[in-house]
């Protein structure tokens, strides 16, 4: 298994894919730096009259609802569509589900009308996608979800998606194979976007990769092992950022060796 993580990261950094985001206005600089600093190639674009032909030269389309606007709404319709059209993967990340109805509405207008090939969120977005209601702290996650593997592996199944449920332990699963990710630190949930991060730079390695499973995997991983690596050296958030930010630049194939991966239920051959 570790050595098919290493294998994705070196193809990433070999295919320098560009990754097309609609994300939301607090993270695009940071997230466009962390997708540079993996070596994939980020896009940020938002005006609805090029984003066809912007998702067309795509390797990968990241939705992130996080700052919706009527406009930006329209845009990221238009990307899926064009998307769908040409076999690009999506990914979706619904910022806040469960906190207003027009937020549920978007989220669920997208999950319910376009083929999505992951969704990132944490346990309440994902619980809320899911058929449960659960009031979502703000755009934050509400707490824990006791069945939250039941839940995610019920959506992956009704989307016939991977769904990444990020938290303690974070879950990615596709239905049939579900894995549990250890690695983490606590900082990373007291920095704005860490879980945008991990949306968008699941994106590039969809971008290539087409085992989607494998990929997501891979990404909550990097992220995982790169906070901790930051933890041990910084004095606080600001410098817990910059050194996150260097690990993921400074990101080596060996670092995998460091992953805390738990198979929790396998009804097809693992990694």
């Amino acid at each position: 298994m570790i050595e098919t993580l290493k294998a994705n990261l070196e193809t990433l950094k070999r295919e320098n894919p560009l990754v097309l985001n609609i994300t939301n206005m607090v993270v695009t600089n940071i997230t466009a730096n962390a997708l540079l600093a993996i070596g994939a190639s980020p896009v940020m674009a938002f005006e609805k009259d090029e984003i066809k032909d912007m998702t067309a030269i795509s390797k990968s389309l990241v939705i992130n609802i996080g700052t919706l606007t009527k406009e930006h709404v329209k845009a990221m319709y238009a990307a899926i569509e064009k998307a769908n059209e040409l076999s690009i993967p999506v990914i979706l990340d619904p910022v806040g589900v469960g906190a207003t109805p027009y937020r549920n509405k978007i989220a669920y207008e997208i999950t319910n009308n376009f083929k999505l090939d992951a969704i990132r969120g944490n346990a309440s977005e994902i619980a809320n996608l899911a058929g449960s209601s659960i009031q979502t702290k703000g755009v934050d996650s509400s707490g824990n979800i006791d069945n939250i593997q039941e839940l995610s592996k019920e959506l992956a199944n009704r989307l016939n998606c991977v769904v990444a449920t990020s938290g303690k332990t974070d879950i990615i699963t596709d239905s049939k194979t579900t894995y549990g990710v250890q690695n983490g630190d606590v900082m990373l949930t007291k920095i704005t976007g860490s879980g945008c991060i991990s949306t968008s730079i699941m994106g590039a390695f969809l971008a290539s990769n087409r085992n989607h499973l494998n990929a997501c995997l891979t990404a909550a991983v990097l992220v995982g092992i790169s906070g901790e690596m930051a933890a041990n050296k910084a004095k606080g958030l600001g410098s817990f950022q910059i050194e996150f930010f260097d690990n993921l630049s400074l990101f080596e194939s060996e670092y995998f060796n460091k992953a805390k991966i738990e198979i929790l239920e396998n009804k097809k051959q693992a990694l």
